[in-house]
């Protein structure tokens, strides 16, 4: 029983900890936007241009949460990989 309270804890902070990756990213989409209308894009282009800006600045923004942690190697970039994932995914529509 204990092992399985311990388990949740340890999932529970996983998840928290994913949630302030993703909040840090947060505000590039108003920076996206803006250069997206100022480039008077449209339809597919429009679509691919905000992918790639948000993808930018989540790799950015992972790059500067993995050198706070001092990470490096491996597991930098194992981290950077899971953040862009993270920040970058897009909710289920349904």
């Amino acid at each position: 029983m204990l092992r399985r309270t311990m388990a949740y804890m340890i999932f529970a902070a996983g998840v928290a900890w994913s949630a302030a990756a993703v909040a840090q990213t947060a505000p590039a989409a108003p920076d996206c936007a803006a250069r997206a209308t100022e480039k008077k894009l449209h339809g597919s282009a429009l679509n691919s241009f905000m992918k790639k800006c948000e993808r930018d600045a989540a790799a950015a923004s992972c790059e500067a949460a993995a050198g706070e942690k001092k990470l490096a190697g491996a597991a930098k970039a194992s981290f950077k990989k899971k953040c862009i994932k993270d920040a970058t995914a897009r909710p289920n529509a349904q």
